[in-house]
């Protein structure tokens, strides 16, 4: 697949109708069961690829619409982890614990068939733009569960990374035109990334040819507030030892310097530019300024822009005119930088 400079694109999720589910902190609650629900998410993927052609996006997602949870959604066709008997999870988040109810890892984690490639023909069978499809990386994975059988956070993320791997390899042979790996645990753990994370994403990638990004994200907008003491640049460095295709990093919601963008070199960068949240709409001007510090240090032809999460959480007028505004600064720097 062949880029243009400043291509665009998406994170993955957009707002689902209202007729199909509820979205309560990032989670789908789906209103319909059995053979009606996945005729509305096969509908419901259909308007959210029109809307995405309509706006003038040059890569598309299949908006995540069939999915209850970005985390959870390629684990349903795995061994080894209960998604429906949950267990009690303490995280640290800022500056105080916070208890969640998580999937249990309950044994050895093997995958028994693919979960997203028939998300992945949908979307395919409605569109001739290139797709992109996202899987939660490994990392992620091990921090958003609740080990009961390991003992050995390396030893699960080694498995997943497994599990991930055939998922990847998968949508890699029905067509689908670039990979991502969602790790916003990564942005969280610096030390276990150096640990066994950098490692466990190098095995998501045996086989894999297709450009492939890893999304180095702080979550959702709308719940806790973005945490500014994580940082970049040791992160890039480390994942720079790694065959992963590029980064998607976000520089909508925060001040980061993207001088630290220097360090990808060759890689591609899918730089986010605007805010995913409830925000009021920024102007063209506002993410074209946003966008041209980026270009200071990095190629067009290696730069994708994108909000910085996923759209999920807002409503879907927002949404479209958060990617409109968008699309519409990548044209103008398009023709100001005449590449």
């Amino acid at each position: 697949m062949e880029l243009r400079p400043l291509t665009t694109t998406s994170v993955g999720s957009f707002p689902r109708p209202t007729w199909l589910a509820n979205t309560v902190r990032s989670r789908a609650q789906f209103r319909f069961e059995g053979p009606q629900l996945r005729e509305a998410q096969d509908d419901a993927t259909v308007i959210s690829l029109r809307e995405q052609e309509e706006l003038g996006l040059d890569i598309v997602t299949d908006g995540e619409q069939r999915r209850e949870s970005f985390v959870y959604h390629a684990a349903t066709t795995w061994d080894g982890i209960d998604l429906v008997n949950l267990g009690t999870k303490t995280f640290y988040r800022g500056q105080a614990n916070y208890p969640h109810m998580v999937p249990r890892i309950i044994g050895p984690i093997k995958r028994r068939a693919a979960a997203t490639v028939d998300d992945l023909q949908v979307a395919k069978k409605h569109t001739a733009l290139p797709v992109k499809m996202a899987v939660a990386g490994p990392l992620t994975i091990v921090d958003s569960t609740l080990d009961e059988a390991y003992g050995d956070e390396a030893r699960l993320a080694m498995d997943v990374a497994a599990a991930v791997n055939a998922e990847l390899l998968d949508l890699q042979a029905a067509g689908c035109d670039m990979l991502q790996i969602d790790e916003p645990a990564m942005t969280r753990y610096h030390d276990k990334v150096s640990q066994f994370a950098a490692q466990a994403l190098d095995r998501c990638l045996e086989g894999i040819h297709v450009p492939t990004i890893v999304h180095l994200c702080f979550g959702y907008p709308g719940g806790r507030a973005l945490q500014h003491h994580f940082t970049y640049p040791d992160l890039l460095d480390k994942l720079m030892e790694t065959r992963i295709s590029g980064f998607n990093v976000e520089f909508g919601r925060s001040t980061f310097d993207p001088a630290v963008l220097k360090a990808c070199r060759d890689r591609l960068v899918m730089f986010g530019c605007v805010d995913p949240g409830a925000s009021a709409v920024p102007t063209i001007e506002q993410v074209k300024s946003r966008i041209r510090q980026a270009l200071d240090y990095l190629d067009p032809r290696k730069l994708l822009v994108a909000p910085d999460c996923g759209l999920m959480t807002i409503d879907r007028a927002l949404a479209r005119d958060k990617i409109a505004v968008m699309v519409a600064a990548a044209a103008d720097l398009r023709s100001e930088i005449r590449v």
